[in-house]
């Protein structure tokens, strides 16, 4: 069985030290690699769908979460208060769903601006228990891809319907394979706000952005403001999670008084849908280095293509070479010491995709020649056709290798 906290320290991923402090990872320069290759295809992703990206601190005011009702519902779950010079108390947030409301309310809105998308790869923080934490799936210092939609009532259902359509796509991307949907609903004697109207209407739009979706349904697992739609996927060891979710809030708005000018001059309240198409950095690449078992797609690998002269009369090609590759976007390395056998082999166990083979005759032709880590050797290409190969690979977003 793959385990990513094996894995990822093997290839380089992350680090754990206790200095840093016990659910406090840190990303080394390959993890750290493949993080932002994922990060900037899923802000392309939604900013071609319409989304606006904010930076908010990861610091609030007390007030805040107690008008978001975050200190009434997860305060075991939060960091005690930070005191500041004065009266002020800032609290690490646990979500960042107060502080897109800051950003609506910054100025007045009118329908024209319907739907709003805000977008945020944020920090969030939660105060787990050392027993509980572990590898890249319980952390207490989160990077969550969250995003959220200001919308009117009749808008609610397409923009459920467009976040599952966005999700699906970033999943095939990712080689994300999912489980199945759930829709967590209120369950009895649950702590939640918000009357039962808009809680069965919550239910009801997105039981109808499920139609023809299999799924089944799970009381008690809503969130405390609304129902939601969950994407279960399954680790290494079957054991099912949550990856990404949409949900419907009702509540937020009442709350932070956010209001629009509807075509009629009057004032309506929006309804705030949040989603995450990957959910946070952390699990999704818990769940990327078990189900990939670190050979992850071309297009985010961490070293991409390893360059590999095959002695020294070819240092200079093999170095022109990587430069090109660099200036065309890719991640490279040149490996010149030992034995090409033995080069080859340490590629492949450390899951880089390409290894680009220059020997005298690729040297004095401006060829290459690419092997995959699966032991396929392509015929020698020019340089320039075979960096235009690599490069339409990562634009291609593939799941899997080129052929």
């Amino acid at each position: 069985m793959v385990d990513h906290r094996k894995l990822g320290r093997e290839l380089g991923i992350f680090h754990s030290d206790p200095l840093s402090g016990a659910g406090l990872p840190i990303w080394l320069p390959d993890g750290a690699a493949a993080r932002h290759a994922v990060e900037e295809y899923v802000r392309e992703l939604e900013r071609r769908a319409g989304y606006q990206h904010v930076y908010s601190p990861p610091l609030g005011r007390r007030d805040l979460f107690e008008l978001s009702g975050h200190l009434g519902h997860f305060a075991d779950d939060m960091f005690p208060p930070l005191r500041m010079a004065g009266d002020d108390e800032l609290i690490l947030r646990p979500a960042l769903c107060p502080h897109h409301c800051l950003v609506y309310a910054a100025r007045g809105r009118s329908y024209r601006d319907l739907p709003l998308r805000i977008a945020e790869i944020g920090g969030m923080y939660r105060s787990e228990r050392s027993g509980v934490l572990g590898g890249l799936t319980r952390v207490r210092a989160i990077s969550l891809n969250d995003a959220h939609n200001f919308c009117a009532l009749e808008q609610v259902g397409a923009e459920v319907a467009d976040v599952l359509r966005l999700t699906s796509e970033a999943h095939a991307a990712l080689g994300v394979r999912p489980a199945g949907y759930r829709l967590s609903l209120r369950g009895p004697g649950g702590s939640y706000v918000g009357d039962d109207e808009s809680w069965q209407r919550g239910e009801q739009l997105l039981r109808e952005a499920l139609s023809g979706l299999p799924y089944e349904e799970a009381p008690g697992d809503a969130a405390f403001y609304g129902p939601k739609i969950d994407i279960q996927v399954r680790d290494a060891a079957g054991r099912e999670s949550t990856l990404s979710t949409v949900q419907i809030d009702f509540d937020k708005p009442e709350r932070f008084d956010l209001s629009y000018t509807d075509r009629d001059g009057s004032r309506r309240r929006p309804v705030l849908v949040h989603r995450s198409l990957v959910g946070s950095m952390e699990r999704l690449f818990a769940y990327l280095i078990e189900v990939h078992a670190g050979a992850f797609p071309f297009w985010f690998a961490p070293v991409q293509v390893e360059v590999l002269p095959i002695g020294v009369d070819q240092s200079a090609a093999a170095e022109a070479f990587a430069r090109s590759a660099v200036e065309a976007g890719l991640r490279v390395r040149v490996e010149a010491e030992g034995s090409l056998g033995a080069r080859i082999r340490d590629g492949a166990q450390r899951r880089v995709p390409y290894a680009a083979v220059i020997g005298a005759r690729e040297a004095a032709d401006g060829l290459v020649a690419l092997r995959a880590r699966d032991g396929r050797a392509l015929d020698p290409l020019p340089v320039p056709s075979a960096l235009r190969m690599l490069t339409d690979s990562v634009a291609s977003r593939s799941p899997v290798p080129m052929s």
